[in-house]
């Protein structure tokens, strides 16, 4: 049996950073959905950012795990 170690250690060093990524744009999409107005405030202006912002973050996340199911499951290729 052969292993190719430098196969492996791409496979994993990918994995963790994607690992990462996700959890960190999980993350400020978070701190942007926390950041919007209370209501009662002006909210139109000053939580549209943060809103659409929040909202980018969890599509991105979204994206990235469709992504890899796509990957992983065979039938969808």
């Amino acid at each position: 049996m052969n292993i190719k170690w430098t196969a492996l250690g791409e496979v994993a060093v990918v994995a963790f950073a994607v690992g990462v990524a996700i959890v960190v744009i999980f993350a400020v999409g978070v701190l942007a959905w926390s950041v919007r107005p209370a209501a009662g405030a002006d909210r139109r202006q000053a939580g549209t950012l943060a809103t659409v912002a929040a909202g980018l973050c969890f599509l991105a996340c979204a994206l990235i795990v469709c992504y890899g199911i796509y990957l992983i499951v065979p039938q969808l290729h």
